[in-house]
């Protein structure tokens, strides 16, 4: 009896080793994962995240607005917010210049106008020769300040017109496969040049007299 007893232990224990060796010979199901050994965290713990009371909403225009007043950045943040942006405009940053002036075409168009000197910069200086020409009361002087300011703008509009043709056809020339208006590119070449350089947006990046290939 003991002998076969002992015999069926050893049938037992061969059987469990022959079901523990075809266990971990088992192929890992690829779509098992195994487990972190720890809980999930809670959606606010993970966020760190303290919930309270809600605000119950304003039941008064005057509440409403104090409370837009209690969010809104203070002026010394929204001046400082707007110094920032103004310094990125005129470094030429893409990210906060206007449509108008984004993009390498534009960016060349820039170029090509700040690299020489312009007799339409003086438009500004122009427009209050004219002012002064009006609120004067002496009219040979009157007379002789409007004549003067006509034929200054006809040159200023030879000018841009000229100026216009250039840069459309170097612009072309520049970027063959861009799609480049010519009325909108003479008009942005003519109002980047009607400025006084100094009071240029961007600020230019080429010196006066720089070769723009």
């Amino acid at each position: 009896m003991r002998f076969l007893r002992r015999g069926d232990d050893e049938a037992a224990k061969t059987q469990s080793e022959t079901v523990d060796t075809a266990v971990a010979q088992k192929p890992k199901d690829p779509r098992w994962t195994e487990g972190k050994g720890r809980p999930t965290p809670k959606r606010r713990d993970a966020q760190g995240v303290k919930r309270g009371p809600v605000a119950p909403p304003p039941t008064t225009q005057r509440e409403a607005s104090k409370r837009a007043r209690a969010n809104r950045p203070s002026k010394d943040a929204r001046r400082a917010a707007a110094l920032e942006r103004r310094k990125r405009m005129d470094a030429g940053d893409e990210r906060v210049l206007l449509p108008r002036d984004r993009g390498p075409v534009k960016a060349y168009i820039r170029d090509v106008v700040d690299s020489r000197p312009h007799i339409m910069g003086l438009f500004m200086p122009l427009a209050v020769i004219v002012l002064i020409s009006v609120l004067l009361p002496i009219p040979s002087v009157q007379q002789y300040l409007s004549l003067f300011s006509l034929v200054a703008l006809a040159v200023m509009v030879t000018e841009g017109v000229l100026l216009g043709m250039r840069t459309t056809k170097q612009a072309r020339a520049k970027f063959p496969n861009e799609k480049i208006s010519g009325l909108g590119t003479g008009w942005y070449a003519f109002t980047r040049a009607s400025q006084l350089r100094r009071l240029r947006v961007p600020k230019p990046r080429v010196q006066r007299g720089a070769t723009i290939s």
